[in-house]
């Protein structure tokens, strides 16, 4: 469920707050493919689903950065700021991969809005996120993400 809000005030008011939990996205090997052509990053452990069946997880995985790009989208679901006219992403403070994500394996994120800070402009957010693995024990990824939304 996406939470919306009219403005920085209102966004303000969220600092602290949890945003919620995404739905669930499959991470399909087609997607894990195009990311790798995208990418030039065509490593066997995401490309070859024969070779990575015998790999270290078992079948192929997604790219970290892969799962990393994902958090926006996801991020989207989450939380939507009206009465801006840019919103760009800043940065990470953090950014860990504690456990792979099989292609065929379905995803979520999990959010928290930690900080809102004034910046010339606008407001800079500060976004604690973990994208889950369904049936996983482990996240894919926990990480710390920076916005900026300028009025």
């Amino acid at each position: 469920m996406s939470i919306t809000v009219n403005g920085l005030d209102e966004l303000k008011k969220l600092a602290g707050g949890d945003l919620g939990t995404s739905e669930w996205i499959e991470v399909t090997q087609d997607r894990v493919d195009t990311f790798a052509d995208a990418t030039d990053d065509h490593q066997w452990i995401h490309t070859d689903p024969e070779r990575a069946a015998q790999g270290p997880f078992g079948a192929p995985i997604a790219h970290g950065y892969l799962t990393l790009s994902l958090f926006i989208p996801l991020f989207s679901q989450l939380l939507q700021v009206r009465g801006v006219t840019t919103k760009v992403n800043y940065g990470l403070d953090k950014a860990r991969f504690p456990a792979p994500v099989k292609a065929g394996s379905r995803i979520r994120l999990v959010a928290r809005l930690t900080a809102v800070e004034d910046v010339p402009g606008g407001v800079q957010i500060t976004v604690d996120g973990t994208i889950e693995v369904d049936g996983g024990t482990k996240p894919a990824a926990v990480v710390r993400s920076l916005s900026r939304f300028y009025v």
